[in-house]
């Protein structure tokens, strides 16, 4: 959607949405600790490195791409360090002091690789609500030495079938899924503006599982650079298929490049003035909040367009314990924002690592016993900001090849009046959606 259109006051078609029930989490002041840097980009928050003994600190590692030309998510690893700083202030995990080493994976396969080296080496016991699209690179690094990735942002379908992966979320699958769902009712072509990269090749199938489940013809799949400067060419390309005034809806344009999103709205907004008509939607991690401020607010090309994310709004009580967090432990950084997918998943991320390592009482911590437990059947609780999560390999998805996929709600939101806010109250279920998708 451009600015000039009006909002629609019904939402698209194809989503029916159910209610969650949310808790208020409760966090308190903790002493700031230093981070020191160590080799490949990493950083570590002081203490022994293990977690093997009953009294040992226990060491995990947060990675995500910082200071490069493409996406970067600063916001994770530094939610981890204030999240240890908070609860090493508490008495640490289970009476345990917690270090959080972090690392920067440059949105590079080769440094992705070292970050999962270096929590071998450092004895990590998990890699925790982390961000990297090389999984090709860092799981099997991982696998040898039997580590688990709790928490990651969903990138890759690696994410959804390796044995050592505990996803919070549903990733980029119900992401766009659910978009496709919803706007299958409500637009007339629809084009996908996204990576050319291994991991932007598995985005239009997802979309197009969504848009076929509410009889829509497939998107047009539009490849994209996901570290340039300027979109002029793929806005112009986009708008000239999707602004021909043919059919009873007007066109819609799906840009999903991560950071880059907001410079393709740039030179979108630019490209559409003669087409007012045509609509835009995105999924959350593509466009935030600040992202919205950027390019206009409620005069900016995001008005009214649909944005699907995996949990509640910002806004939602559920997501208190997160924000007196960052009041008290990272008061000052920018970089760590409440609205931010990959903060909220890393916040979610280390919830689940403070059960797990509460279920195992007094016994040793290690990667081994975590990951016991969490094969184990252990059901994990979020404060309703997900549904209660447990990874088996026998979960409704294993058949269409995502076996660690046990949450795909998501939550549906508008750009409205310039402000990122829920569409419909709850959360939607794209399992039986992903169980149409091709995605062999």
């Amino acid at each position: 959607m451009t600015g000039r259109r009006p909002i629609r006051s019904t939402l698209p078609g194809g989503l029916r949405g159910r209610s969650r029930a949310t808790r208020t989490g409760v966090l308190s002041a903790g002493a700031l600790v230093a981070c020191a840097s160590l080799a490949v980009g990493c950083g570590v928050v002081p203490g022994a490195a293990g977690g093997s003994g009953d009294d040992d600190p226990i060491t995990v590692m947060t990675w995500a791409p910082q200071d490069t030309g493409a996406t970067n998510k600063p916001g994770m690893p530094a939610l981890a360090q204030a999240y240890a700083r908070w609860v090493n202030s508490q008495g640490g995990l289970g009476g345990r002091k917690l270090n959080v080493l972090t690392c920067n994976d440059h949105n590079d396969s080769v440094a992705a690789a070292k970050c999962a080296r270096r929590a071998v080496k450092e004895n990590a016991v998990a890699v925790v609500g982390s961000y990297s699209q090389y999984a090709d690179s860092f799981f099997p690094v991982l696998e040898g030495a039997r580590i688990p990735y709790i928490g990651g942002y969903g990138l890759t379908n690696t994410e959804f079938t390796s044995p050592l992966s505990y996803p919070v979320n549903g990733g980029q699958p119900a992401l766009l899924a659910g978009l496709g769902s919803a706007l299958a009712d409500s637009c007339g072509p629809v084009t996908l503006v996204r990576p050319d990269t291994i991991a932007g090749d598995q985005l239009p199938v997802l979309l197009d599982s969504g848009l076929s489940s509410g009889g829509h013809e497939r998107a047009h799949d539009q490849r994209a650079a996901e570290d340039a400067t300027s979109y002029d060419d793929q806005s112009g390309r986009a708008l000239a298929r999707e602004g021909t005034g043919q059919g009873e809806e007007p066109g819609c344009v799906v840009p999903v490049l991560g950071d880059r999103t907001g410079t393709f709205m740039d030179s979108f907004r630019r490209a559409s003035e003669d087409h007012p008509d045509v609509r835009t939607a995105t999924v959350l991690g593509s466009v935030d909040q600040t992202t919205i401020n950027a390019s206009g607010g409620a005069s900016g090309p995001y008005e009214g367009a649909y944005v699907t994310g995996w949990y509640p709004s910002v806004g939602d009580p559920a997501w208190d314990g997160l924000k007196k967090l960052i009041k008290e432990q990272a008061f000052g950084n920018n970089d760590v924002d409440a609205a931010d997918a990959g903060v909220q998943t890393t916040w979610i991320a280390y919830t689940v690592l403070k059960e797990v390592v509460e279920s195992l009482g007094d016994g040793e911590v290690s990667a081994d016993t975590v990951r016991r437990a969490l094969d184990g059947g252990l059901e994990v609780g979020t404060g309703g900001l997900t549904p209660d999560l447990r990874w088996t390999f026998a979960d409704k998805l294993a058949s269409v090849g995502f076996p660690r996929l046990v949450n795909a709600d998501v939550t549906l939101q508008v750009v409205r009046e310039g402000r990122l806010v829920s569409a419909r109250q709850g959360a939607v279920d794209t399992t039986r959606t992903l169980q149409n998708a091709d995605v062999a």
